[in-house]
């Protein structure tokens, strides 16, 4: 397929990106997913990079209709079925699906990368990335039978960034680019910050203008992050009690550990028929039953749903031996074996380094993951990440290791303690079992304490030592931000260094997508060396559908979208 050239109506980083792609130093897939991001559309940015764009209606996010599709069913959906009390403080993407068909996002971010409109009808950056302005869909009603106006848009905004709301978005690059420094600082002694004085500017009633102290390349992609739902103004918490949205169903029933059940919204609180902007929807119902991560794969066999949120690797014969439709997506997500850096012995850089280099991580991998994924680097940026940056392999160091740990003050050795939760299945105790059996050869005593999942979410970010499941995001930044940036609600290491904090930024502001590799890869570099945590690999995701289930789509973040699924 011949490529065609941007437009003058380009942005202009997308013809530097796009020649930039035909010299070779970027990828097709890259240049697509910038341009997207950019203001071009999908289609248009498809073909660009001289690929077919992968079938999605004009102007939706979704795929179009299915002409030999059947209305009506219910999908049945194995997933730990979680508390729900307010989206912009959402720690796990489960918690999002429940809400995900009802509470919905300015745009989507689906399984090829690319981003596209979704309440959202359109964007436009200046050509420095300093101003995005976002025009919505018209005609986009709440349950309530209001239409969903900027002014809901900018109520979501300025309360994400409330302190008193806790919202992990105040890490996203687009939000912290919108407040400032006050000068004052918390009880904790956390520099307050504010949004800064016309940063979020209402235009018309559909037409918002986001007005940045920085340059942000990532502005709509940080926008489907699962807590930056779109709640109605009159939210109180809990969501669950009265879940008001503009999505194509409704919550009916919800009951922790046990099911979430959604229906299709027919009316709204003003008797009025209910339409969807996105189009038909085939599905009469969404039901989540509750399954630990081990049980889902048995709830598929024995025929009680559909799908599952996703299986374990060691249960991968059991699924191929199966009558259902396996899905493997290739992602960022992984477990982040972590140490608080201001709290001892971690607080020694050198018993860090010494803990670090005493695992190799390619054997954790292997030992886990036989095929598929990717070896992790000690940071956070995923080779499957379009602005990964390669850095030298790690090696190994016992005798390194040693010496380190001599110099701290453990001459004789060291033991600590790691918690486990388990909470993507029994593999991340197989992998810290692995990494145990390494340390050994350092005189590192890697003790496990393996709780039940429900209770590590309860103290992951408080544990001195402990091993945390991270999802994908679709670029590297992203959670670099979330997870690292000094202060942010998601620092579970409690990590600090301005250095880092530069760093990222001048990532973050780059431009030249080519560049923005080898800057990111500069706040890899640094976090690697400051040994903040054991990060030894990235995994893939394995889900199963039955047959019956048509038009379903596995996402690297194992976000559902079930608007244009059926059932046959």
């Amino acid at each position: 397929m011949a490529s065609r050239k941007p437009g003058q109506s380009d942005h202009p980083v997308v013809h530097s990106a796009f020649a930039q792609m035909r010299s070779g130093k970027l990828d097709r897939r890259e240049f697509i997913r910038t341009a997207a991001l950019l203001g071009t559309s999908a289609t248009a940015a498809y073909a660009m990079a001289g690929l077919k764009s992968p079938a999605n209606a004009a102007g939706m996010p979704f795929s179009p209709d299915d002409p030999k599709a059947k209305m009506g069913g219910i999908l049945k959906i194995a997933m730990a079925v979680q508390k729900m009390e307010d989206p912009a403080t959402y720690s796990w993407v489960q918690m999002s699906n429940q809400s995900r068909h009802t509470l919905e996002y300015l745009a989507m971010t689906g399984p090829d990368n690319v981003t596209r409109p979704m309440l959202a009808e359109s964007w436009t950056a200046s050509p420095d990335l300093k101003t995005w302005t976002f025009v919505l869909r018209k005609g986009v009603m709440w349950h309530t039978g209001e239409e969903f106006t900027t002014e809901h848009v900018a109520w979501n905004f300025n309360r994400w960034l409330d302190p008193k709301t806790a919202s992990s978005n105040v890490g996203l690059s687009v939000c912290s680019a919108l407040v400032e420094e006050t000068g004052e600082k918390d009880a904790k002694g956390k520099a307050i910050k504010r949004v800064a004085k016309n940063a979020i500017e209402i235009v018309d009633r559909y037409t918002i203008r986001l007005n940045l102290n920085k340059p942000v390349l990532s502005a709509p992609e940080d926008l489907y992050n699962y807590p930056a739902a779109m709640a109605h103004p009159g939210f109180k918490a809990p969501i669950s009690d009265n879940m008001v949205g503009t999505g194509p169903f409704q919550l009916v029933t919800m009951k922790v550990g046990d099911r979430c059940i959604l229906r299709k919204v027919k009316t709204m609180a003003d008797g009025k028929p209910f339409t969807y902007w996105g189009g038909p929807v085939y599905l009469d119902e969404i039901h989540y039953y509750n399954f630990d991560a081990d049980n889902q794969l048995n709830g598929f066999a024995s025929g009680d749903v559909d799908g599952v949120y996703d299986f374990n690797v060691e249960q991968m014969d059991l699924a191929k031996s199966l009558p259902g439709v396996i899905h493997i997506a290739r992602t960022a997500q992984t477990i982040c074996c972590r140490m608080r850096c201001d709290t001892k012995p971690f607080d020694d850089k050198r018993v860090r380094q010494a803990i670090v280099m005493s695992v190799d991580n390619s054997k954790v991998k292997s030992l886990v993951y036989t095929t598929g994924g990717d070896v992790g680097e000690n940071h956070h940026v995923a080779p499957v990440h379009p602005d990964y940056f390669a850095l030298p392999p790690l090696k190994r160091d016992i005798e390194g290791a040693k010496k380190l740990l001599k110099e701290a003050g453990f001459p004789n050795g060291i033991e600590v303690t790691i918690d486990v939760g388990n909470t993507d299945g029994p593999w991340h105790q197989t992998a810290c079992e692995a990494m145990r059996d390494q340390m050994k050869d350092a005189g590192i005593t890697l003790k496990l304490n393996v709780i039940p999942g429900a209770k590590y979410w309860e103290i992951w970010d408080k544990t001195t030592f402990g091993c945390t499941a991270w999802t994908h995001r679709p670029l590297g930044t992203m959670v670099m931000s979330l997870g690292y940036r000094t202060g942010v609600p998601w620092n579970e290491s409690h990590y600090s260094n301005p250095a880092f904090d530069k760093a990222l930024d001048a990532a973050e502001a780059t431009l030249d997508v080519a560049a923005r590799k080898e800057k990111l890869g500069v706040a890899e570099k640094i976090l690697q060396d400051d040994a903040v945590m054991i990060l030894p690999l990235f995994r893939p995701i394995y889900t199963i559908v039955a047959k019956a289930v048509n038009g379903y789509v596995g996402h690297p973040t194992q976000y559902h979208q079930f608007n244009k699924v059926w059932k046959g």
